[in-house]
């Protein structure tokens, strides 16, 4: 308690500009609470009421907050779209960005901003998985689904990481203007951390408290979070990393045809007899192994030269 409120001093004698950034959908009851907490460690907060059909937007303008809205439910992504190009057309330092169902503690905020004042890093996470009481309180099936996913994250990202699905964050202005994003859905959180690692961005994570059990929060089917996710990694790295995603798996096709093949031989050699399975399985892997090499190679030179214009330009 002592440091939140040394850290809560320190925040009001800044002069740098924190946005505190929310998404939020159908949160009439939870949305006024939240945004009464975090104005205490903003300069402005900003709601993005993201097409509810409720008093969202009504509740988080009378506690205080800029709001802005959809005027249909564009999903989380298209959310943080909108408070990013927000933060940096209001000349945001810092931007931080946690949920509107009240699962993110918004006393919190100074732990996530302070590495970004103090310690010039572009992007802080809150992570679930540094504490271990922290740790103890996420389910068990979400935190099986949280750490795979994060493990391919880092595989294209960031290897420090821990926790790359957490929505509490705060960005630098650096993050602000160099980050593009493209993604609507909840897979966003993971393009951030793909594009970030794509412009050298320095990152940390601190330890968040996430809070479970609270009625009304996200009931979206975590499988297809899940593969929204993973569909977003495949088709970044996909793009950024041609010949490893692609050339690798032609190659290791093209040695499975070959065993088939000298497979298919040695039998043939001993007993005159020709293995149509075998040399199925050869004739297929080798095609698929010399397709995958092709698609490799093609979008290798495409992105090549799309890199050279953009640098002309």
């Amino acid at each position: 308690m002592i440091y939140i409120l040394q850290t809560l001093i320190d925040l009001k004698e800044n002069t740098s500009r924190i946005l505190v950034c929310i998404p939020a959908y159908n949160e009439s009851s939870k949305i006024g609470k939240i945004v009464n907490r975090a104005r205490a460690y903003a300069s402005e907060v900003i709601v993005c009421d993201d097409g509810s059909t409720d008093e969202t937007a009504k509740e988080a303008q009378t506690a205080g907050a800029i709001v802005i809205r959809h005027s249909v439910n564009k999903g989380y992504g298209s959310a943080i779209k909108t408070l990013f190009r927000t933060a940096k057309e209001n000349n945001a330092d810092v931007m931080v960005t946690l949920d509107a169902d009240g699962q993110h503690d918004p006393d919190q905020i100074p732990n996530i901003v302070e590495p970004i004042l103090n310690e010039g890093f572009d992007i802080v996470i809150g992570s679930r998985f540094l504490n271990i009481h922290d740790r103890e309180k996420v389910p068990s099936y979400r935190s099986f689904g949280i750490k795979t996913l994060t493990l391919l994250t880092k595989a294209a990202s960031y290897r420090n990481i821990t926790d790359a699905q957490s929505g509490f964050r705060a960005y630098s202005k650096a993050a602000l203007s160099q980050i593009q994003l493209n993604e609507g859905g909840m897979a966003i959180s993971a393009e951030i951390l793909l594009r970030a690692s794509r412009q050298n961005l320095s990152i940390k994570e601190v330890p968040a408290t996430v809070i479970y059990g609270i009625q009304g929060t996200s009931t979206m089917n975590p499988i297809s979070q899940g593969a929204t996710v993973l569909r977003s990694i495949f088709q970044f790295v996909s793009i950024r990393h041609p010949l490893l995603f692609y050339g690798v798996p032609g190659i290791i096709m093209l040695v499975f045809a070959t065993g088939f093949f000298a497979q298919a031989l040695a039998i043939f050699s001993e007993t005159r007899y020709v293995s149509t399975p075998l040399v199925l399985l050869a004739i297929g892997a080798s095609v698929i192994g010399v397709l995958l090499l092709i698609t490799g190679i093609i979008l290798y030179t495409v992105t090549a030269v799309l890199r050279e214009k953009i640098r002309d330009t």
